[in-house]
């Protein structure tokens, strides 16, 4: 019988997760992992096999995260649909992360040479557009939102800000500055009210 584990799986993984997040997959080492973890080489091997086994876990449970956030923020009133959109896109006042989003650096890194990870970061992103694409066809119905704009084109201009926002976020641009351009995206697939005729 095996000795129990003394040590909580959950705070291993985020401590996993930030390292992979910090330094990418190929310039993060076993070595890291057994410091920011506390863990022996051997005891992590043991637990959750080797490193590859370990970032694939990491990058499934976050792509997992992000499809639900994303199918979370579908649930909600129409007639608001463009405030989830805006603050999806809005970023956090204060002290930002500016490490930025695991699918995104592990796309950037990974997804050329491993097509598990290329089909895997694909899934994800075919979902975020998707929910975008089903919040503006919530905002057309609304009558906030041209009904006849196509609403899949509308949906991946919103996810390509969302994109390349958080690129500039990583860059130091500050977020009063992303914030502008966020409303501006929003603001610029929302109908204008009309003027009555005098």
């Amino acid at each position: 019988m095996g000795r129990p584990r003394k040590f909580d799986e959950h705070d291993v993984l985020v401590a996993v997760r930030r390292q992979f997040n910090e330094t990418g997959y190929h310039g993060t080492s076993v070595e890291d992992l057994s410091r920011v973890t506390g863990l022996s080489k051997g005891s992590l091997y043991s637990a959750f096999g080797d490193k590859d086994s370990l970032f694939r876990r990491i990058f499934e449970e976050y792509c997992e995260n992000s499809d639900r956030s994303a199918a979370a923020r579908v649930d909600g009133p129409e007639d608001q649909a463009l405030d989830r959109l805006r603050a999806w896109l809005t970023a956090p006042e204060g002290c930002p992360d500016r490490r930025g989003c695991l699918l995104a650096k592990t796309t950037a890194e990974l997804a050329w040479e491993d097509e598990r990870i290329a089909a895997r970061s694909l899934a994800a992103y075919e979902t975020l557009h998707e929910s975008c694409r089903l919040l503006v066809e919530q905002a057309q119905r609304a009558g906030q939102v041209d009904p006849a704009a196509d609403s899949g084109a509308l949906g991946g201009l919103i996810l390509a800000t969302h994109r390349g926002l958080e690129a500039l976020l990583k860059a130091g641009v500050d977020t009063e500055t992303l914030n502008r351009i966020a409303d501006a995206a929003i603001d610029g697939i929302t109908l204008k009210p009309t003027r009555a005729s005098a």
